[in-house]
């Protein structure tokens, strides 16, 4: 998250168009979409552990080459975008064996509270790694921001080398376009899984007005307040998962999925017709509490009900969707608002979400109606008592 501001930045200054800047998503989104699936089958053959280490030390070295390019008098710009592609390629190579590590990690009653300190601390990052790297920008150059990255990868695998082996599921298929054919088979024949799917698409690709901040900023505060508005969303996710105790206790997960993912685009439709900060960051808040929300839903769903020999295909699956949702969304908003304004665009962007949130649900009623059998029975619980959760 240092990175993903520090980046930018230092590429702005060298180049001074923010179309150059912009290319940085083409960049990443490439080998993020080629890769994804290909993680996922990796994660269901090899050392869940041993993947996340390695992916995790290639970003590593990717920092190392992004020091060593700031330390150059005159960085080269092509270096900038191969290591946005690199970066990206590790990402993709990490996501899902990390995502399909905690149900190994955690007994079945605690996965809830699991995934919402894994978003809370996903959330907070998003908030204090951008902070972070703009003070380090502005106060030691891009060069001492991407070693202070470097320190944090090697944290991280310090902290992956104390962790327990994780050895692949004993039903795990090597690693072949068969084996991704099957875990898109399997996904496509869930249709709760297809709803959660479906959800998070409408939601990033008619809800998300990121590319719009900057201009939104100008009758709010200027340039000023525009980092105000990328954080309140985090914030309000961040807040979201502290009082999130209560999810355990809830077993529709598709309904809450639906509802979470309506109250994002009530959320970002009144956002955009507010003309105060405050109102304006609260409401970014609540939306980022209500896409936590559903981000936790759709974790318990994905990871308590799909078997472990398939968990990583289906991780990779999950990372197309909710990497793809947010650049095309930021595209959507870009194009809609030169037709039709910033406010129109984010404010028929929320309500398109809404009626594509409703319209799932009653295209795939197995999904609105979908309970979750991981959370349905403790000990102790009988099946009629799980019924009233």
């Amino acid at each position: 998250m240092i990175t993903a501001v520090v980046l930018p930045v230092q590429l702005y200054h060298l180049t001074r168009s923010t179309v150059m800047v912009g290319l940085i998503g083409v960049a990443e989104f490439i080998p993020m979409f080629s890769l994804a699936l290909v993680g996922g089958a990796l994660s269901d053959a090899f050392d869940r552990r041993w993947l996340v280490r390695l992916a995790e030390a290639g970003a590593a070295l990717v920092s190392l080459l992004l020091v060593a390019n700031a330390s150059l008098h005159r960085p080269l710009v092509w270096v900038l975008y191969v290591c946005a592609a690199l970066a990206a390629a590790a990402g993709a190579i990490l996501g899902p064996p990390l995502g399909a590590l905690l149900p190994r990690l955690v007994e079945p009653d605690e996965l809830t509270a699991a995934f919402a300190i894994d978003s809370g601390l996903g959330n907070l990052a998003s908030v204090a790694g951008p902070a972070l790297g703009g003070v380090l920008i502005a106060a030691f150059g891009a060069m001492s921001a991407y070693t202070v990255d470097v320190a944090t990868y090697l944290f991280s695998l310090a902290a992956l080398t104390l962790m327990s082996s994780v050895p692949p599921p004993a039903d795990g298929e090597r690693p072949s376009l068969r084996s991704i054919a099957a875990g898109l088979r399997y996904a496509g024949s869930r249709r709760e899984l297809v709803g959660s799917y479906v959800v998070d698409l409408v939601a990033m690709i008619f809800g998300m007005p990121n590319a719009l901040f900057p201009a939104f900023a100008r009758r709010i505060g200027g340039g000023a307040v525009v980092g105000l508005l990328y954080a309140a969303p985090s914030a309000g996710a961040v807040l979201a998962a502290l009082v999130s105790g209560w999810a355990g206790r809830y077993s529709r997960h598709g309904l809450a999925i639906v509802l979470a993912a309506c109250g994002w685009g009530l959320a970002i439709a009144a956002f955009g017709l507010t003309r105060s900060l405050w109102l304006a960051l609260g409401l970014l808040a609540l939306a980022g509490g209500a896409d936590s929300i559903s981000a936790l839903f759709r974790a318990i769903l994905w990871n308590g009900t799909i078997p472990d020999e398939l968990r990583g295909r289906l991780q990779g699956v999950a990372l197309l969707s909710y990497t793809s949702g947010p650049v095309l969304g930021n595209a959507e908003a870009g194009l809609a608002a030169g037709a039709i304004g910033v406010t129109g665009s984010i404010v028929a962007g929320g309500l398109l979400c809404v009626v594509g949130a409703a319209f799932t649900a009653l295209a795939l009623p197995e999904f609105w109606h979908y309970r979750g059998p991981d959370l349905a029975l403790k000990p102790g619980m009988t099946e009629p008592e799980a019924a009233t959760l």
